[in-house]
């Protein structure tokens, strides 16, 4: 069974990581070999998918902070669950050749299913953007 201060914990860090653009490899523990993953740009399977969508938004997005809303167990069976996730993400962005970065704020409404893994750690199995809602003043995607 998962608890609820196990997965604030483990959305907490993936955003952590996010946040200071951490190596790619920081990731591979965090996603099962068959994950896929939802975005409103693309849809992805696997770490080689995760790996080059990752790739080009640490090269397009920067000031990066998230920040956790909610991470709540929908559903849980022994070995995996699915999560209603919010986070709030502000970033900045720069189009060459634009004088100045705009800036980026909204929530990120998402589903997650996550696996406990025989080692007891857990790995994301699914994730998908539900929907983007944006702050005033923020620039659009």
């Amino acid at each position: 069974m998962f608890t609820h201060p196990e997965i604030w914990s483990f959305a907490s860090n993936w955003y952590r990581l996010l946040d200071i653009h951490a190596p790619i490899d920081s990731y591979k523990n965090l996603l099962t070999d068959d994950v896929k993953l939802i975005f409103p740009e693309a849809t992805l399977k696997g770490f080689s998918g995760y790996s080059e969508w990752y790739k080009n938004v640490t090269n397009l997005f920067f000031d990066e902070q998230h920040t956790l809303k909610t991470a709540d167990i929908v559903k849980q069976e022994d070995n995996e669950c699915e999560l209603h996730v919010v986070v709030n993400w502000h970033a900045s962005v720069w189009t060459p050749p634009a004088s100045h970065s705009a800036r980026l704020k909204m929530d990120a409404d998402q589903t997650w299913k996550v696996k406990k893994l025989s080692n007891g750690d857990l790995a994301v199995s699914e994730y998908i953007v539900n929907e983007l809602i944006y702050e005033d003043g923020s620039c659009k995607l």
